[in-house]
C-alpha cells in the first residue's frame, strides 16, 4: 500500500540536487544538501517545492561565502542576518522560508556541524523557573503523565501571573482566598471537567510549596470541591439517524474528505475517543485477525476492538490511495506537507464541527464524545444490555455506563412507582 518511508532514488536526489548545483557550487553547505532532499522527500514535500528550497539554500551558501561565515557559526542569529540581506533585495521571507532555514540547520546540527542550539537569551521570569520547578516535581517525584502535567502547569502559571502582576515573587503572601477567587472566576464559563483539574492543580501546586519550604502553611485543604454528584447529567447525543446523515454528507470524492470519513467511522461505529484516534499507528490495525489495537494514553495497557468490515473497507481504501507516502508510523496524517501525524485531539474535535455544520445537524455538543454517547444510547435502544455497552466503549467502572440508562425514558417509566391515588 505504499507505506514504507520514502527513500530519495538517484534519479530524484541527481534531478534535485543539479538545481541546487546550477545555482552554487561550491560553498560549505554543498555537502549537507543531500541529507536535506531525503529529509524533506520524506516529509512528503514535492520535487517543484523542494527545489525553491534548494534555491533559497543556494542564495544562503553564496551569502556565507561573502561574508566568510563558516558552519561552526552558524545559529539563528546568523540566519537572522541572511534573511535582512534577503529583504534589502525586495525578497520578501515567508513563513515557508523560516522553517526551511530552521529544517536545514537541524541537518547542519545533526551533522554536527553547526553549534547546537543555545538556551533562549531572554531570561526567564520568577514564574516560569517557578513553573517549571514544579513540573519537573510532577514528572520527576510524581510521575504523572505529561498530559496531566501539562494541564497542572497552565493552570497554575496562569493563577501566579494573575496573582503576582504587578511584578515579584512573594509566595509567603499567598492566601486560600487568592486561589478561591481565582477558581470563581476561572471556572464560571468552563466545564466541571475542567475545574476539577484546575482545583487538582491548584491543591497539588500548594502541597509542593509546602514540601519545599516556599510556605508554613499548606493551603491545599481550604481550596473548594468541586460539586460533580454522580450520574448527574445526561449523555449528549444525535439519533442513529442523525450520525447516518453525518457520515452520508461526508466528501469520499477527495483525499481528504476519505481521511476523514474513516476518522468518522471509527468514532461513530466503534465509540472510540478522539485521542484514541490520533495515537493509531499503522501496525494497531491487525488485518488478519480483524481487529483493531487501542493503546492507552498512560502505561504500556492496551485493549482491542472488532474491525468491522464497513470501517477496514474505508481505512483501507485510505491506506491504498489516500495516504501520502512518509516516514510517519500514525495511521492518520496531514494532507499537505510536511506530513506529519495529528499532532492534538483538537484535530478531530475540528473535523467532528464541520462534519456536523455540512450535515446541518445542530447539537450542544460539537466533540469527538458525541459519536460516542449517540453509539452507546442507539445500543441500548436497540436492547445491548449496559454490561455490552461497558465493555463496547472500555469502561473501567459500571457508574460510567450507567449514566446511558436515563435516556431510555420508556424502560424507566415502568420502573416508576404508581403515584398515590392512581396518577402516574
Amino acid at each position: 500500500m505504499g507505506l514504507a518511508p520514502v527513500h530519495a532514488d538517484g534519479m530524484t536526489l541527481s534531478f534535485l540536487s543539479s538545481h541546487y548545483i546550477q545555482s552554487a557550487r561550491f560553498g560549505a553547505l554543498s555537502p549537507y544538501v543531500e541529507s536535506y532532499i531525503t529529509l524533506v522527500l520524506n516529509k512528503g514535500y514535492k520535487p517543484a517545492t523542494i527545489v525553491s528550497q534548494l534555491r533559497l539554500i543556494a542564495r544562503l551558501n553564496r551569502w556565507l561565502l561573502r561574508t566568510d561565515y563558516d558552519l561552526g557559526r552558524l545559529d539563528e542569529l546568523v540566519l537572522e542576518q541572511f534573511q535582512r540581506c534577503e529583504q534589502k533585495k525586495r525578497r520578501t521571507p515567508s513563513a515557508g522560508a523560516r522553517v526551511t532555514l530552521q529544517r536545514f540547520l537541524a541537518v547542519l546540527r545533526d551533522a554536527r556541524v553547526a553549534p547546537p542550539a543555545q538556551e533562549c537569551s531572554v531570561p526567564p521570569t520568577a514564574v516560569e523557573c517557578l513553573a517549571e520547578r514544579f513540573r519537573r516535581h510532577l514528572l520527576d517525584d510524581q510521575g504523572l503523565a505529561e498530559s496531566t502535567v501539562v494541564n497542572y502547569t497552565w493552570h497554575v502559571q496562569k493563577f501566579l501571573n494573575g496573582r503576582f502582576s504587578s511584578g515579584g515573587l512573594s509566595l509567603s503572601s499567598l492566601q486560600a482566598q487568592d486561589a478561591i477567587t481565582f477558581i470563581r472566576h476561572t471556572a464560571h464559563d468552563h466545564s466541571t471537567r475542567h475545574a476539577q483539574l484546575l482545583v487538582a492543580g491548584l491543591r497539588s501546586f500548594f502541597r509542593f510549596l509546602r514540601y519545599q519550604g516556599e510556605i508554613e502553611t499548606d493551603l491545599a485543604p481550604a481550596l473548594p470541591t468541586v460539586a460533580n454528584w454522580p450520574l448527574s447529567n445526561l449523555p449528549k447525543y444525535i439519533s442513529a439517524e442523525a450520525v447516518q446523515r453525518v457520515l452520508d454528507e461526508c466528501d469520499r470524492e477527495t483525499a481528504i474528505g476519505r481521511r476523514n470519513y474513516a476518522v468518522l467511522l471509527l468514532l461513530a461505529r466503534l465509540g472510540m475517543r478522539g485521542g484514541e484516534v490520533v495515537r493509531l499507528n499503522l501496525e494497531d490495525i491487525d488485518w488478519h485477525n480483524a481487529r483493531i489495537i487501542i493503546r492507552a494514553s498512560k502505561g504500556p495497557a492496551w485493549t482491542q476492538l472488532p474491525l468491522t468490515a464497513e470501517v477496514g473497507d474505508a481505512i483501507a481504501r485510505y491506506l491504498r490511495h489516500d495516504r501520502p507516502r512518509c516516514d510517519c508510523r500514525r495511521l492518520f496524517v496531514r494532507a499537505r506537507a510536511p506530513h506529519i501525524a495529528l499532532s492534538h485531539t483538537q484535530a478531530i474535535t475540528s473535523l467532528v464541527r464541520r462534519a456536523l455544520n455540512k450535515a446541518g445537524i445542530e447539537s450542544p455538543r460539537k466533540g469527538a464524545h458525541l459519536f460516542r454517547h449517540s453509539l452507546a444510547t442507539d445500543m441500548l435502544r436497540r436492547g445491548a444490555s449496559l454490561n455490552e455497552i461497558g465493555e463496547l466503549l472500555r469502561h473501567h467502572s459500571p457508574n460510567s455506563t450507567a449514566v446511558y440508562a436515563k435516556v431510555e425514558l420508556a424502560a424507566l417509566r415502568q420502573l416508576a412507582p404508581s403515584w398515590p391515588g392512581g396518577a402516574h
